[in-house]
């Protein structure tokens, strides 16, 4: 299977940076084929603007949605846009490994997401009528592929239990897993989450190494998170609220799981 690692942390002697050739290791040593997007080795340029269209005039005025169509379309794209799509296109699995920092990813990866998933990519693909509104929530351009959240955080887990200050880490993850992840289609993993960082010594990154080799080894098993399917029939269209009958009792994130 092919394997898209995008990791996003400055410092590669970090835990981090440790995890992430553990994982290039075990992945390869599987038989699996592995890229990396190493997005602060490869400079990657974060501010999703006017620049990322090629064939763009430099008076026009700037459409982030409308542009970053054309561009898509007509192949005008900045070389490096179409280079990571290439590589979503290729992967079988994609695995986002970043920090936690301030409560989401880290701004690099973030200018990732803005400009990789463009319009016909990672969003306004498909029929929106008054039966479907588009492929997307477990359908579209990345359906079929699996996705995975290594993350590592310095907080306590207590600190994001159910009842934790922080909020519980579904919950803190839900906008990445749901909106950047199952948006365009991949089945979602549950994460693999590293707290108190600070306090990884020696004996415990053995420990939460083989715990991540052991999540690496059933990619391809790990049932993944029961996200709701947009055109699965739960939703009103195109209101894209949840039908009266379905999880009455349920509001928020947990009443999109089945």
């Amino acid at each position: 299977m092919n394997v898209l690692i995008v990791y996003a942390h400055p410092e590669p002697r970090s835990l981090n940076g440790s995890l992430k050739d553990f994982s290039v290791r075990r992945l390869q040593d599987a038989g699996h084929t592995v890229q990396v997007s190493d997005l602060y080795a490869m400079r990657w340029k974060a501010a999703f603007d006017g620049d990322d269209q090629l064939d763009r005039p430099a008076d026009a005025r700037f459409d982030p949605v409308l542009d970053s169509k054309r561009a898509y379309a007509g192949g005008s794209q900045s070389a490096d846009i179409a280079a990571e799509q290439d590589k979503l296109r290729w992967a079988d699995a994609v695995i986002l490994q970043f920090p936690l920092w301030w409560f989401t990813m880290p701004a690099i990866l973030k200018g990732w997401i803005d400009r990789v998933y463009a319009y016909g990519f990672g969003y306004g693909v498909g029929e929106h009528s008054d039966v479907r509104w588009g492929d997307r929530y477990g359908e579209g351009t990345l359906a079929g592929k699996r996705a995975m959240l290594v993350v590592t955080t310095g907080g306590w887990e207590s600190h994001y239990s159910a009842r934790g200050v922080n909020g519980p880490i579904d919950d803190v993850l839900f906008p990445i897993q749901h909106g950047v992840l199952y948006y365009p289609g991949f089945e979602v993993l549950p994460p693999f989450v590293v707290y108190r960082t600070s306090r990884v010594d020696e004996r415990r990154y053995e420990t939460v190494r083989d715990a991540l080799g052991e999540r690496l080894d059933a990619l391809w098993t790990t049932p993944p998170i029961p996200f709701r399917r947009q055109n699965g029939g739960a939703y009103e269209i195109p209101a894209l609220t949840l039908k009266p009958e379905i999880a009455p009792e349920r509001v928020g994130f947990a009443a999109h799981l089945e």
